[in-house]
């Protein structure tokens, strides 16, 4: 099984595990030119992005550690624009979470990292 198909079914296994939780998913796989956000959705009233991370081994250490900074500034500029998209104004209050499944043990990381503004 090739890699991108074992990613979109730990990702499906993680939308099942948040829907468990109480999560209100609102997208998969959000895409646009800044990039892309595996799963958006509400826990209460934060709108929260989720990146989804998954090793088989810890050959390459463990999958939270696989959310660098330049992935989290990338994640950023997602939410961003899907604020902007969805008129979310600063009221909305937003998190970053990493959800980690390392061989079928599933992590939740709240506020995994924190906001990256935009360097001009």
């Amino acid at each position: 099984m090739n890699t991108r198909k074992i990613g979109a079914q730990k990702e499906e296994q993680v939308c099942a595990y948040l829907l468990s939780c109480g999560i209100e998913i609102k997208e998969q796989n959000f895409r646009c030119r800044q990039g892309e956000v595996d799963i958006i959705g509400y826990d209460g009233s934060y709108l929260v992005f989720f990146e989804v991370k998954y090793r088989s081994g810890s050959g390459k250490g463990s999958a939270a550690e696989a959310v660098g900074f330049a992935k989290q500034k990338k994640i950023c500029r997602v939410a961003d624009y899907y604020r902007m998209l969805h008129g979310c104004g600063e009221n909305v209050p937003i998190r970053f979470d990493v959800v980690a499944v390392d061989k079928e043990q599933v992590t939740w990381i709240k506020n995994a990292f924190y906001y990256v503004a935009r360097s001009r």
